[in-house]
C-alpha cells in the first residue's frame, strides 16, 4: 500500500477539497440527475469545518480529505474524498479504519450518508455500517462502536 498521512485541515485547503469533491462525485451526481458544476463546489465551501477535517497526503502532496463532525448522539463522517488515481490502493480503507478505531475507543456511534448507487457504500458496509434510512438521492448509514474483547 502507498504511504499516507493525515494532517489537520485549514481554510487554505477549501478550494482543493471543493475541486476534489466535484471530480469524485460527478459520475454519481450525473447518474442521479443532480450534477451542477457550481453547486457541487459551493456546498462543500458552505459546510467546510477545518476543525473537524483532515487532509490525506501521499508523498507530502494533497490526495484527499475526510471530516468527523460531532453531533448530539454521534459523529458524522463527511467529505471523505480520495483522488481517483489513488482509489483502490487501500488508502481509503486505512484512513477509515483509523478514524473508526478512534470512535470505537470513545464509544462513539458514526453516521454518514452516501449517494444512492455509489460504490463507496460497499466500503462502509465492510466496516460495519448498516442502513438507517434512504431517500431518492441519499442512503444514510450508521455504525455502532465495536468493543475489542480483552484476552
Amino acid at each position: 500500500m502507498v504511504e499516507w498521512e493525515l494532517r489537520p485541515a485549514s481554510m487554505a485547503d477549501v478550494d482543493a477539497v471543493a475541486e476534489l469533491r466535484a471530480v469524485v462525485l460527478r459520475a454519481d451526481l450525473e447518474r442521479l440527475g443532480r450534477y451542477d458544476e457550481q453547486r457541487v463546489r459551493q456546498r462543500l465551501r458552505d459546510g467546510f469545518a477545518p476543525a473537524y477535517t483532515w487532509v490525506v497526503e501521499v508523498g507530502g502532496a494533497f490526495a484527499g480529505c475526510v471530516a468527523l463532525r460531532p453531533a448530539d448522539d454521534a459523529r458524522w463522517l463527511e467529505h471523505f474524498y480520495l483522488a481517483p488515481h489513488l482509489q483502490g490502493s487501500g488508502i481509503g480503507t486505512a484512513v477509515l479504519r483509523e478514524l473508526l478505531d478512534r470512535c470505537d475507543s470513545d464509544g462513539t456511534v458514526v453516521r454518514l450518508n452516501v449517494l444512492r448507487g455509489s460504490p463507496a457504500r460497499r466500503l462502509y458496509e465492510r466496516h460495519g455500517f448498516t442502513l438507517e434510512a434512504e431517500d431518492p438521492v441519499d442512503v444514510f448509514l450508521v455504525r455502532a462502536p465495536t468493543v475489542a474483547l480483552s484476552t
